[in-house]
């Protein structure tokens, strides 16, 4: 697919001042009424929001502000040790009015457009195979973008992210587990979410960072049920996609 590439520059970045290189992308939604309100909010200096590309809906990719600069898109957030996910990502918004104004699912020219940058990205990066994330992802406690209609499932079958693999069953002893719990079972399921990637303490209590990690989870692998409660197929496929990471992990460093 040929990019329909547009730059419309955007003011609003900085130096990565990172030593690492970058190594993870961030999918966001616009979550205003309109592409145009989007893409001026994007460029507005006042808004000191951006990102690097802007995808709309009809596959039209805008380039806001240059790949080796640092785009201000994820804010706060924490990703697989990494803090500072802005000097870490490209971030990439897709024209949707998000929860607020009408979620709705992205059409397909939309999403083959996202699949052929990411492509392009790769050809310059080395994105690590966990790090394609969502701004929920990152920020859990704040975010809900890209959302449970987000086809997760496409961009790992072009080769890009996580998902579960042919083998993976729901353990018979899989517990349901909800606010308020605590024991053993909820600490074994902080430190698989901890494994993926989610900024969560092994505190053994189902507190409200734990419920927000599981939802933002439930939005990328469990789209069918986005509430919170790490239910037996939950629980077993938070197992499942932490032995995943782990794994990959230790295949990188020794590679390394």
């Amino acid at each position: 697919m040929t990019l329909k590439l547009v730059d419309h520059p955007s003011p609003n970045f900085d130096e990565r001042n990172c030593r690492r290189p970058v190594d993870m992308v961030v999918l966001h939604y616009t979550g205003m009424p309109t592409a145009a309100a989007a893409l001026q909010r994007l460029t507005d200096p006042e808004s000191k929001v951006s990102s690097h590309y802007m995808i709309d809906e009809d596959g039209t990719i805008y380039r806001l502000v240059p790949e080796e600069k640092r785009a201000w898109h994820a804010g706060v957030g924490f990703w697989r040790g990494i803090r500072d996910v802005n000097a870490r990502s490209i971030g990439i918004e897709l024209v949707n009015p998000g929860h607020e104004f009408g979620y709705r699912e992205f059409p397909a020219v939309q999403v083959d457009a996202l699949i052929a940058l990411l492509k392009d990205i790769a050809s310059r990066h080395e994105m690590m195979p966990g790090n394609y994330v969502g701004h929920s992802d990152v920020a859990p406690t704040r975010k809900e973008d890209p959302g449970e209609l987000f086809p997760w499932r496409r961009l790992h079958a072009a080769g890009f992210g996580r998902w579960w693999t042919d083998d993976f069953k729901i353990s018979p002893s899989a517990p349901t587990l909800r606010a308020g719990e605590r024991g053993g079972a909820v600490l074994e399921l902080q430190v698989a979410l901890d494994k993926i990637g989610y900024a969560i303490e092994g505190s053994g209590i189902y507190d409200s960072h734990t419920e927000a990690a599981v939802r933002a989870f439930q939005r990328h692998w469990r789209q069918d049920q986005v509430n919170g409660v790490s239910d037996a197929e939950t629980t077993s496929l938070i197992h499942h996609i932490a032995e995943q990471m782990t794994v990959r992990r230790i295949s990188s460093e020794r590679a390394g």
